[in-house]
């Protein structure tokens, strides 16, 4: 008998962390903090566990992993995923797209469409059990696979009962980029939003990545399927050979909430030099901190969504393609209006421990 219980990321936009016990043995789904520093990781969820299990490198999932380390448990993860691991990790690599046996369970992993080196879960316990990390069906830089059937669904619903397209989010925003005049900001983080933004830009004026951004993308590029990304993603090869100019039109920069790396010290820069709202402007894209909310609520800073989650539509023909009996929306406020919006079929569950 297995079970599958979700210690944290239901009811709010908090760090992942589900805990799945079989036959004994005590295995973590993601090891998040944040993304707001109020939402730590808590050490008290890896007692008794024998293993973590990454998706993908956002703090939300991977912020944790430096007490798993400390404790001494093996991590599987990609190898790409791998790469931003606090020193000293145990790790075990899982491919991006394939299957592994681990202690005599069957593991099937697939592309996510959200981050590089990002994949979900699918463990052969219980008739299936699918957890999607984060996930999105609508990139043009990353890849998405099909998972596997699956009774029991742990879905990533991030952006709630919002059922607005990739298209439209980028019609929305081309139409903010034309009547914002000088220098364009978008913080990103680099091993996600940073390729999708700058091929959507080229065409539309001068972009550059800074270097954090330019190393993830060299990154992918290199190693091509097992960086999880499509095969269109080659188009953005020419940005690699230009420097880094902070008076281009377009600038793609880490950190994405701009409270750190390069984009917090353009934003610093342009604010102290009487730019921002001027000739500088800043435009978020994704989940907002209290530091990203701060600057827009001045003049130069701006929002609009670019998908990197799944809008509503896309939550619930997963959940239909899975077969899933049961499935629980996660990382959004107010789950449980799931109970009322579903066609699916399938049961909604939140904090109980479910047997599979």
């Amino acid at each position: 008998m297995a079970e599958i219980e979700v210690l944290s990321g239901v009811g709010d936009k908090g760090p992942a962390c589900l805990r799945l016990t079989h036959r004994g043995r005590v295995w973590l789904l993601d090891c998040g903090h944040g993304p707001e520093a109020s939402s730590p990781f808590d050490p008290a969820w890896l007692e008794g566990a024998d293993a973590v299990f990454i998706t993908h490198d956002h703090v939300d999932h991977i912020g944790g992993a430096a007490h798993a380390i400390g404790a001494g448990l093996p991590i599987y993860t990609t190898a790409i995923t791998a790469r931003s691991l606090p020193p000293g990790a145990e790790v075990h690599e899982i491919p991006v797209r394939g299957q592994i046996e681990i202690e005599g369970v069957r593991l099937t992993t697939g592309r996510n469409g959200h981050a590089l080196g990002g994949v979900w879960f699918h463990f052969d316990l219980g008739g299936g059990l699918f957890y999607s990390g984060d996930w999105s069906e609508e990139s043009h830089w990353f890849g998405f696979d099909e998972p596997p059937a699956a009774e029991t669904a742990l879905i990533d619903a991030s952006y709630h009962l919002d059922d607005v397209t990739q298209d439209r989010r980028k019609a929305d925003l081309n139409a903010l980029l034309r009547w914002l005049p000088g220098t364009v900001l978008l913080p990103v983080p680099p091993s996600g939003r940073a390729g999708e933004l700058a091929l959507h830009l080229m065409d539309q004026g001068d972009v550059r990545l800074d270097d954090t951004c330019r190393d993830f993308v060299a990154q992918a590029l290199a190693a091509g399927p097992a960086a999880g990304i499509a095969d269109s993603a080659g188009a953005i090869r020419p940005l690699l050979d230009k420097p880094f100019d902070p008076a281009a039109r377009f600038l793609i920069c880490d950190t994405p909430n701009a409270d750190g790396g390069m984009a917090w010290t353009l934003v610093k820069a342009a604010r102290d030099a009487g730019r921002l709202g001027q000739d500088f402007h800043v435009v978020f894209t994704g989940h907002m901190t209290a530091h990203a909310r701060a600057i827009c609520a001045h003049p130069g800073g701006h929002f609009t969504r670019w998908n990197v989650h799944p809008p509503l539509r896309d939550q619930l023909g997963l959940v239909r393609r899975l077969g899933a009996k049961r499935y629980a929306p996660l990382f959004c406020t107010l789950p449980e209006e799931y109970l009322v919006v579903d066609r699916t079929g399938a049961d909604v569950f939140f904090h109980e421990k479910i047997t599979l």
